[in-house]
């Protein structure tokens, strides 16, 4: 769309679309840069049990932000990691653990409710200072021009040399550009919710194998009326997710202690369930004139192995990177160059993170036994080879395709 070639009556920048995390996060860390930054869209809440797991990056990434501090009382640390086999195979492994002592840190990250720390971001994002916020969404793109133009929801027209995506799976700002989406709708969703239960989770995250998907159980810091609390994402066909999501409280309850096999004690469903469908989804393409995507709009797979936001964060630090590289030789923070080096920068950590859930993913569900014996194995070789499991923890939690972040040499956060 073309909008009219009249004055804006906002000059900017960079305007980020959409206001979830990662947009949220990417809105403060320009400003923080020294950018004018417009961020634009209502508030994101999903509530319904659903957690986000932090890897220890992250966790530092949000720090030099200065939102961390804010965000720490509310989040639960993950020291330790457990993975046990629930398919049924014919041989299966013993269960694996990993612990975060094994690498130097204290914690492999930290999990918290998904609304709690949108309020966290949300309330950085207002009182920080080069960010404006406006809940009103973009309307209308046109990046046929030398500088990006928009039209908001409020009436108000909008210039900016760059436009970040930020806007969810159906992205209107990729849409605006042409660039295409393929998406890929597994045979399965996911039950999301809150627990408290008897016995403590000692700051495991404990993963089961099923033949449906991953179940899940992560920590979460210890409630008003209950010290131990946990979050489920319990992956499931379609059809068992649609009969567990019309079960009483009690029903599900029993059914979840079931599948945990009890290592919690008695449990208590906290507020609502939520179901989510199982959805892969890749752009080829990143970026287009004037606009680069992140988060969601740039990929979305399943909720297997806390991969999300922490990618979302990783493309938020790569595209600001490159707008500070293009003003410090002089060049324009939206202009070919620029985003030339986000797609670069990004490309290999996303396939690689994508192709990694999707195979664990397929690798469940796949009835077959030469594949059980090779997963079956490398569990057993992850549980035997200590090299190996610190290897796979180490890349985990501080990928090689990530940049380097201020005062940590070479990007290693270990």
């Amino acid at each position: 769309m073309t909008l009219p070639a009249e004055p804006a009556d906002r000059v900017c920048d960079v305007l980020v679309a959409g206001a979830g995390l990662a947009g949220l996060a990417a809105a403060i860390a320009f400003a923080r840069a020294g950018f004018d930054v417009l961020a634009c869209g209502p508030d994101e809440r999903f509530a319904r049990g659903r957690t986000v797991a932090m890897l220890d990056r992250s966790i530092a990434y949000l720090d030099s932000l200065g939102l961390w501090a804010a965000i720490e009382p509310e989040a639960a640390p993950m020291r330790a990691l457990r993975m046990i086999d629930d398919t049924g195979a014919l041989f299966p492994p013993r269960p694996v653990e990993f612990l975060c002592s094994e690498i130097g840190l204290e914690t492999f990250g930290w999990n918290v409710e998904n609304d709690r720390m949108a309020d966290t971001v949300a309330a950085g994002a207002a009182s920080a200072t080069g960010v404006e916020r406006t809940p009103a969404p973009v309307t209308a793109y046109d990046f046929s021009g030398e500088i990006a133009r928009v039209r908001l929801g409020d009436g108000r027209s909008v210039a900016a040399a760059l436009v970040v995506g930020a806007d969810g799976r159906a992205s209107p700002a990729r849409r605006a550009a042409g660039l295409a989406m393929r998406a890929h709708r597994y045979p399965q969703s996911a039950l999301t919710a809150l627990l408290s239960h008897r016995l403590p989770h000692r700051d495991f995250s404990t993963e089961f194998h099923t033949r449906e998907g991953p179940f899940t159980l992560v920590p979460l810091p210890p409630g008003a009326e209950t010290p131990d609390r946990s979050s489920l994402v319990w992956v499931m066909s379609d059809g068992e997710a649609r009969r567990r999501e019309a079960i009483d409280d009690a029903a599900l309850v029993r059914e979840i202690e079931r599948q945990a096999r009890s290592i919690l004690g008695a449990m208590r469903l906290e507020g609502r369930r939520g179901v989510f469908p199982m959805i892969r989804q890749t752009v080829p393409k990143l970026t287009a004139p004037r606009l680069a995507l992140i988060g969601d709009a740039a990929h979305a797979f399943p909720p297997i192995g806390a991969q999300g936001l922490n990618l979302g964060l990783r493309d938020v630090e790569a595209i600001v990177a490159a707008a500070v590289a293009a003003r410090a030789e002089g060049r324009d923070i939206g202009g070919g160059v620029a985003l030339a080096s986000y797609e670069r920068d990004r490309r290999a950590d996303i396939v690689m993170r994508t192709s990694v859930v999707d195979g664990l993913n397929r690798a469940l569900l796949t009835h077959f036994a030469p594949l059980d014996f090779a997963r079956g194995a490398g569990l057993a070789a992850l549980g035997a080879v200590g090299p190996l499991r610190r290897f796979v923890m180490r890349e985990g939690v501080a990928p090689r395709f990530a940049r380097p972040l201020p005062g940590r040499p070479g990007g290693a956060m270990l």
